[in-house]
């Protein structure tokens, strides 16, 4: 049993690193566009606070830091798509202000950052600190419950479909399934208030407070929630139930423990959702087939009776036809995640994937072993075959709680497709002064070759009849001096810098020079984030 054991401790190692490397790599929604822009400087106070994110967006959290240090919380912010609208408080002095905001992103996954901007002047000593900062006990309570919820939905009601249309309602089937989803039963509300402190980055001294458990329910997660207890309702009363009636409830409760998993998560948000989102309920279904089957199976090897050689031959007969689907929805859902092959090892989340597929390759040795080999002589029931099997059959529960394991440590990592979307976004900054404005645009805004588009018009928002425009760039932390690239017009009111090259991510100093047609020279300063 302890060389089984060992996958069980080699996945809980590398989620533990995962789990560790980090709070702010975890986000699954990123801001793409803010107005005012990070590091900006205004004229005067803006009437409106606009945040654009990668993906839609629901606010959670949004406050505004002033000069002289004082916290206020922003009310009633509008959320459209992926956009984020709230309005600017009246009467702000000139000094430099930080916008601290905490939404949930489209997957159920909380997301936090913060925009630093001036007004007038800055104000010495002001910073944008990180505040998705990591709350270790919220992250464990969160893996726990995520933990024991697959094992409830998977192991408990998968072993009541088994009970129900394979292999007869047995004791040690009802037990174990009961069991099982009576632990589910309990984890998935405490799961949905975890989601909320989370959602708000409380601890767990908040677990009490209405406004965590709102704020969990009104996530995409807190709908998957609803759905799985349905679920676990109707697979506790096919157990108590006989004959077609036990069928019909325990098939319903896997449609919609299937069903479930398509409300939230990585893979339901997944573009083409008509396409990932049947391979997700194909998937769960899959899974609760197999990993239900086990413990009922154990449990009438152990008996070795007659009805034990019939379940065996009917799973044996029936699991090609759900492993199948599984397979071929995970390769299908892991490939739209992945995106590209190096993920797989440039990645946490592919870093994940690799530790599940080696689990899932011993879990396919152990299903081919137990197939070609121990199957037919069990059904005959020769003791060393039954002992082999029951061997083997408790080494497959051990795996798939390691695979278990591994797949809640997704909770915390984006795809690699979410994290090559957001890459591929530009970065851009509005500077205005008195008497003139640009829109630049840097695409993609990560290191690497990139394009530079600007939008010039008056401080009034008129056209401004430019004769020339350079784009002054400069990195002073990495050593980089300014950077003078002379920008071109190809199109009415765009000027554009191409064949550019920056190698360094980071905060880069902007400044705009125009001259205009009266040879009059105007000069627009600023910050912009390039990613790496």
């Amino acid at each position: 049993m302890c060389a089984w054991v060992r996958p069980l401790v080699h996945a809980m190692l590398l989620l533990a690193g995962v789990m560790l490397s980090g709070g702010s790599a975890f986000a699954h929604a990123s801001l793409l566009r803010a107005e005012p822009t990070d590091g900006s400087m205004l004229a005067s106070a803006p009437l409106l606070f606009v945040l654009t994110f990668s993906e839609p967006v629901s606010p959670l959290v949004l406050r505004l830091a002033g000069p002289d240090g004082s916290l206020m919380t922003l009310d009633s912010p509008g959320a459209r798509d992926a956009i984020l609208r709230v309005e600017a408080p009246a009467a702000m002095e000139n000094g430099t202000y930080v916008l601290n905001w905490r939404v949930i992103s489209q997957d159920g996954h909380p997301v936090a950052g913060g925009i630093l901007f001036s007004i007038g002047a800055q104000t010495p000593g002001m910073s944008a600190s990180a505040v998705d900062i990591v709350n270790w006990p919220v992250r464990g309570a969160i893996w726990t419950t995520r933990l024991v919820i697959y094992a409830g939905i998977f192991m408990g009601i998968g072993g009541a479909f088994f009970a129900s249309w394979i292999g007869g309602v047995s004791r040690p089937a009802v037990r174990s399934s009961a069991g099982l989803m009576i632990a589910a039963l309990l984890a998935l509300p405490l799961s949905v208030g975890f989601q909320g402190l989370d959602a708000l980055g409380a601890t767990l001294r908040n677990l009490n407070e209405p406004l965590v458990w709102r704020a969990g329910f009104s996530t995409s997660y807190g709908t998957t929630v609803q759905f799985a207890l349905g679920a676990i309702g109707l697979g506790l009363l096919s157990l108590v139930r006989h004959g077609i009636a036990s069928r019909l409830l325990s098939l319903a409760a896997l449609a919609v423990a299937g069903f479930a998993f398509t409300t939230s998560g990585h893979a339901s948000t997944a573009d083409p959702q008509w396409l990932t989102r049947p391979a997700v309920f194909l998937h769960v279904v899959g899974i609760a087939f197999w990993a239900g089957a086990l413990i009922p199976l154990h449990g009438a090897l152990r008996v070795r009776t007659l009805d034990a050689v019939v379940c065996l031959r009917r799973f044996s007969l029936a699991a090609p036809f759900a492993v199948m689907p599984l397979v071929a929805a995970g390769l299908l859902l892991s490939l739209i995640q992945l995106g590209r092959l190096d993920a797989l090892w440039a990645t946490a989340y592919g870093a994940l994937l690799l530790a599940k597929l080696a689990l899932l390759a011993a879990l396919f040795a152990l299903a081919l072993v137990n197939r070609l080999w121990l199957t037919a002589p069990a059904e005959r029931m020769e003791p060393a075959a039954v002992r082999h099997l029951r061997r083997s059959i408790r080494a497959e529960v051990i795996l798939i709680l390691a695979i278990f394991a591994v797949a809640a440590g997704w909770r915390f990592t984006p795809p690699p497709r979410a994290l090559a979307a957001a890459a591929a976004e530009p970065a851009s900054v509005y500077i205005h002064s008195a008497d003139a404005m640009v829109d630049l645009m840097i695409t993609p805004g990560r290191v690497g070759p990139v394009s530079a588009s600007m939008i010039i018009m008056t401080g009034d928002f008129g056209p401004l009849d430019a004769k020339a425009v350079t784009l002054v760039l400069a990195n002073p932390v990495a050593g980089i001096g300014a950077l003078s690239l002379p920008a071109t017009k190809p199109g009415e009111g765009t000027w554009r810098v191409e064949d550019l090259r920056l190698m360094c991510p980071g905060r880069w100093i902007v400044r705009v020079d125009i001259i205009d047609r009266e040879e009059k020279t105007r000069a627009l300063d600023g910050m912009i984030e390039i990613r790496p």
